[in-house]
């Protein structure tokens, strides 16, 4: 039997830091995949979690803990296929190192993702945009650095991790631009409207020195968190409903703030290629799913062919009781 815990010790504390140089918020979210499995397993085998051997992960274990997450946790399909992938990928690890898992691993690799609707992306036009951004209050040190994290990320179209990610020294010098490492590591530097050096000049005038150099703090002088960060965009899309009633029905998320972008960059050059470019997206397959949202391009589908001509129909060859039928129905 393989010991569960020296391997999956290794796995997150050394192959995927050191051999695939995966990111923070990655060794986090697999860390916490593999509590949830653990509990799940020590509960299901009558077990101590540190006594947990490899072999008795069986693809059927597996299985009911997938199930589990969707139906007690309440989780997506697309979680439950990224808890999924997080534990294929031990698997891949074990391959190499302990080859009495060989035949297990093979049948791990063999469950399938779920498949799972793709619904539109959410986003905001701009009226319900320029709300949200109105939304914090300037008068406060508050307001001013919520207004330049929401114009920030809604300009550069940046993920939440990468708005919280950013450190001062990733800032250009006046500052009209932003360097961002995104997802795998990917570099771009984005040039920033006047309105968002703006207001990010107002957030340096008042930034506190804090423990840290990130650009974005809390009121403790720390980091801003991803919690947080959600939960003040949650306070400001609150005010910007009252203003805004067709925000009502919309869920606004952090992310909705990167789709806004997508779409308003779609819409103004017309180029996938460059909304691609500027979200940082690694294939073009990704920045597709746009295209099925945008209006402007099914219009411009249905502009650029003919419908074609219908004619009209006879019924003199239909038999004479079908006839009587129908003028019946019509004089009833």
């Amino acid at each position: 039997m393989t010991d569960l815990a020296t391997y999956l010790g290794a796995f997150l504390r050394e192959h995927l830091p050191r051999d695939r140089r995966a990111s923070r918020n990655t060794i986090e979210s697999y860390a916490f995949g593999f509590q949830l499995l653990v509990g799940f397993a020590a509960e299901k085998l009558s077990v101590r979690p540190c006594r947990i051997e490899i072999e008795q992960l069986t693809a059927e274990l597996i299985l009911d803990f997938l199930d589990s997450l969707e139906k007690e946790r309440g989780n997506t399909i697309r979680t439950r296929n990224l808890r999924l992938a997080a534990i294929k990928s031990f698997f891949r690890y074990l391959e190499y190192r302990a080859p009495a898992c060989l035949d297990l691993a093979r049948q791990v690799h063999a469950i399938p993702s779920k498949r799972f609707d793709r619904t539109l992306v959410d986003y905001l036009d701009r009226d319900e945009l320029q709300a949200l951004l109105d939304a914090p209050d300037p008068a406060t040190a508050n307001g001013v650095r919520d207004r330049a994290m929401l114009h920030l990320a809604y300009a550069a179209g940046l993920r939440v991790s990468e708005t919280i990610g950013l450190k001062c020294k990733d800032l250009g010098p006046s500052p009209d631009s932003v360097h961002v490492i995104g997802k795998g590591r990917r570099e771009r530097v984005l040039p920033l409207w006047k309105e968002t050096q703006s207001v990010l000049r107002h957030w340096l005038a008042i930034r506190p020195n804090g423990t840290t150099d990130h650009l974005f703090l809390n009121s403790r002088g720390a980091a801003m968190s991803r919690h947080g960060f959600a939960y003040r965009l949650a306070l400001h899309a609150s005010a910007a409903r009252q203003k805004m009633p067709s925000m009502a029905d919309k869920r606004i998320s952090p992310h909705v703030l990167r789709h806004s972008c997508a779409m308003h960059t779609l819409e103004a050059t017309g180029d996938i290629r460059k909304v691609s470019l500027w979200l940082g997206h690694a294939s073009m397959q990704a920045t597709e799913v746009y295209l099925h949202t945008d209006p402007v391009e099914k219009l411009d589908i249905l502009a650029a062919s003919l419908p074609p001509q219908i004619r009209k129909g006879s019924f003199q060859d239909a038999p004479d009781r079908l006839l009587a039928m129908l003028k019946d129905v019509r004089a009833a």
